[in-house]
Order: C-alpha cells, then sequence, then structure tokens
C-alpha cells in the first residue's frame, strides 16, 4: 500500500518529465484537467479561464506550432487542444458545497523555463529517470511541486466537501516566470469576490524541511520588456558613413541603462539579459533585440526605473539615428501579505508536527506575478498571503541541477489542508 508522500512524489515525477513554458503548457493543462474531472468541479478552460488581451509576452507562432505537435504525439486529443492552442492555457475548478461561507481561493502556477536540464550523474532526476524528456525546457523552479500541491489539496476538498462550507476556486495559472500570466486571470475577474486568497513557493530559502512561514514580505515589483532597434545597412569597408549601426545604439543602452542611478527610497535593479545584433562583421548591424528588466522595493520605484530605461534606449536610439521600439513583456506590482491570515495559518497549523520551524513572514527579494491576483484581492477587501515551504537548496533555482527535496511536498500540502479545516469547516 503507497502512503501519501509516495504519491506525492510519484505526481510530482510524472509532471518533471514534461515541463512546458509559458502559454504552451498544452499537456500539462490537459494533465491538470483529467485529474481534476475525477473531481466534483465545475472546470474551466481556455477563454473562460484568462483574457486573451491581457497576456503578455505570449510566444512566437513557431513555438506553439512545435508545442501542438509534440502535445498530439503526447496523446492529446485535438478537440482538448482546440481549447489551448493559441496559448489560453491553464485551468481554473471551482466547488460550491451549498453551505453558506466565505470564497477560498488557491494559486499554484504550472510553468516551466526555458532551461536544458542537467545530464550530471549527481542529478537525481538523471539518476533515478524522471528528467524532462522535453529539450530545452526544465521545471527548474518546482512548479511541479506546486502543481502536486494543488491537485492533493483539491482532492482533499473534494473529499470533504460535505463538512466544508463557502466556495473553492482553485487556480492552475500559466505562464508565472517573466511574470506574464496572472493579469490575465485577474482581468477575467476571477479574484473580485474572494475572501481568502493563498498561493506560496517551496524552496527560495535555504533552510530545513519543516520550516514554514506563514507570510511573505520583499516582493519586488518588476517590470519586463524587450526592445528593437532598426538601423540602416551598409558596407562596412565601403561606405561606413551610409550605415546606422543598430549594434552600437543597443550597447550604448545597455552600458548607459546600468549607470541609472538607484533610488534613494528603496533597493533598485536592472538587467539586460540579452542582446543580439547584426549580420555579419563586414556589414553594419541594421537590427538588435534586447530582453531587460527592471525591480523595484515597491511599485512606484520599479515605474522610476522602468521610465528612466525608456528615457535611456530612446536616447541611444537617437544618438545613432535608429528607430526603437519597447515592447511590454510582463509586470508585477509589489504587495504586501494580510495580516490577519498571517495569523490564521499560524492558529491553523499549531499541532501541525511536520512542521518543526513555524516564522511569520520569510523575504522574498524576487518578483511573482501572483502580486496581481493578491492586489486585486486586497482592492476588493478580501484577505491574501503568499507562503513559503523552503528545503536545502543543494543549486538555486533556475539552475540546470536545481531539484526539489520531495519530503517539503507533503508540508505544503498538510498545511494547506489544515488552513481549509481551520478556516472553511461548517460550525
Amino acid at each position: 500500500m503507497t502512503t501519501i508522500k509516495e504519491n506525492l512524489v510519484e505526481m510530482r515525477r510524472r509532471f518533471h518529465r514534461l515541463p512546458e513554458v509559458g502559454f504552451t503548457e498544452f499537456i500539462t493543462t490537459y494533465e491538470i484537467y483529467k485529474l481534476l474531472e475525477q473531481m466534483d468541479y465545475k472546470l474551466y478552460l481556455g477563454d473562460d479561464v484568462l483574457l486573451r488581451s491581457a497576456r503578455a509576452g505570449v510566444p512566437a507562432k513557431e513555438k506553439f506550432t512545435k508545442s501542438y505537435e509534440r502535445a498530439i504525439n503526447y496523446g492529446v486529443p485535438e478537440d482538448f487542444l482546440e481549447y489551448v492552442k493559441e496559448g489560453t492555457t491553464g485551468v481554473i475548478a471551482t466547488l460550491d458545497t451549498g453551505n453558506p461561507g466565505p470564497h477560498f481561493a488557491a494559486r499554484f502556477d504550472i510553468d516551466g523555463l526555458p532551461i536544458t536540464e542537467s545530464e550530471d550523474e549527481d542529478h537525481i532526476p538523471g539518476e533515478e529517470q524522471f528528467i524532462s524528456l522535453h529539450k530545452g525546457e526544465m521545471h527548474a523552479c518546482g512548479h511541479d511541486g506546486h502543481i502536486t500541491t494543488g491537485l492533493f489539496l483539491a482532492d482533499y476538498i473534494n473529499a470533504s466537501k460535505d463538512s466544508l462550507k463557502g466556495k473553492f476556486t482553485i487556480i492552475f495559472q500559466p505562464a508565472e516566470e517573466n511574470v506574464r500570466g496572472a493579469k490575465s486571470i485577474v482581468e477575467k475577474g476571477w479574484l473580485d469576490d474572494v475572501d481568502y486568497f493563498f498561493s506560496g513557493h517551496v524552496g527560495i530559502r535555504n533552510m530545513p524541511v519543516g520550516t514554514v512561514s506563514a507570510g511573505t514580505t520583499d516582493f519586488l515589483a518588476s517590470s519586463k520588456f524587450d526592445v528593437k532597434f532598426t538601423g540602416k545597412s551598409a558596407h562596412a569597408g565601403v561606405e561606413p558613413d551610409a550605415g546606422n549601426n543598430s549594434l552600437l545604439a543597443a550597447s550604448s543602452a545597455a552600458l548607459n541603462l546600468n549607470a541609472i542611478a538607484r533610488h534613494g527610497d528603496g533597493s533598485t535593479r536592472i538587467n539586460v539579459g540579452t542582446m543580439r545584433a547584426g549580420s555579419g562583421r563586414n556589414v553594419i548591424a541594421d537590427t538588435a533585440f534586447m530582453e531587460i528588466e527592471t525591480r523595484g522595493e515597491t511599485t512606484e520605484l520599479n515605474h522610476y526605473m522602468y521610465e528612466k530605461a525608456k528615457t535611456v534606449i530612446q536616447a541611444a536610439a537617437d544618438m545613432y539615428e535608429n528607430e526603437v521600439e519597447i515592447i511590454d513583456m510582463g509586470e508585477a506590482p509589489n504587495a504586501v501579505c494580510s495580516d490577519e491570515l498571517i495569523t490564521a495559518v499560524k492558529q491553523s497549523v499549531k499541532n501541525n508536527q511536520l512542521i518543526t520551524d513555524l516564522k511569520d513572514t520569510l523575504p522574498l527579494g524576487a518578483s511573482e506575478d501572483v502580486t496581481m491576483m493578491m492586489e486585486r484581492v486586497l482592492e476588493k477587501n478580501g484577505k491574501a498571503t503568499y507562503m513559503l515551504f523552503p528545503f536545502e537548496l543543494k543549486y538555486g533555482h533556475h539552475h540546470p541541477k536545481f531539484d526539489l527535496d520531495e519530503s517539503v511536498l507533503q508540508v505544503a500540502v498538510s498545511t494547506y489542508i489544515d488552513i481549509v479545516n481551520s478556516l472553511m469547516k461548517r460550525d
């Protein structure tokens, strides 16, 4: 007879093998849907989940085509793919107990990263044969663990519905990486009448399994954007004066972006992640492309960095007589967890023997588009928190050798179940 822990590990490894980057989670969405379909939830797919026009950073058509063909080969039915093939991925499951009570929502992100997973002998997914089957894509952040946690929570709620009150909404969100997916769900209205909102992350802090943080601080607001410079090509030897050099425009921008004065009111950051330019050594480069992000301790500080960055980019384009286009690819505001829910989480899990160190908050120090959901819930007078479930990290998030300490899954699931039992049990 298998244990809960063994079932958690089996499911997590199943999803670990099948990573898909944001808005192409065709197989992942299908697998989640199939499992939820066995329960009593009302399920939503496609345009019922998200607002297409609110998405950012939607992949190119070629990526959709490749992911679609891969899903067909995997065995996803074509009629199911009709719901998701244009990037309307993710699943939302709702359940109304029929008993008066609050509206409980929980969000779990489902996307992988464009990283090739390590095949080194000491990397456990390779050693135990659950390494990514999708070359160039990997669950290098733990979202496979989040999917698993969400599905086990959904199963518990379904099995316990007669003893619970209120309504439940379980969100399996696409495209969290690069903060792209949450806005499209928020704009669809899914968070507008939520009383209690929960989400969380495994890992992040390098601490022993059994540590749980009821809330999170130090969310960094962030803006992600691409930049396209368009100049004029010319022969680099015969008529260098006839060209408008896009490579130099982008290079000037990259150097001067890092010279933006940091703000005195709090932490601000900027990073040029990629830059590609030119076509040959004897050709004045007529195009350049950059991927950039800004971050700030508050939404206002991030806005300061973003506006300064746009000024620098335009000035670099003008200096080299280039046209320039700035394309927004994702954003996340700052957010603050509700003190009332932090207290409620601590009270809910006080008898949980899997939790050995319960903290009020831990710092994130990064960006997460769940803050858009939290912000909407708070605007509508609901309460929201974001929990952390640390483990001892051998390699950091987004590393080719990142892996979970799988015992953290039982800690996460039991925490969510304790919260449901505390807040949503019938009187």
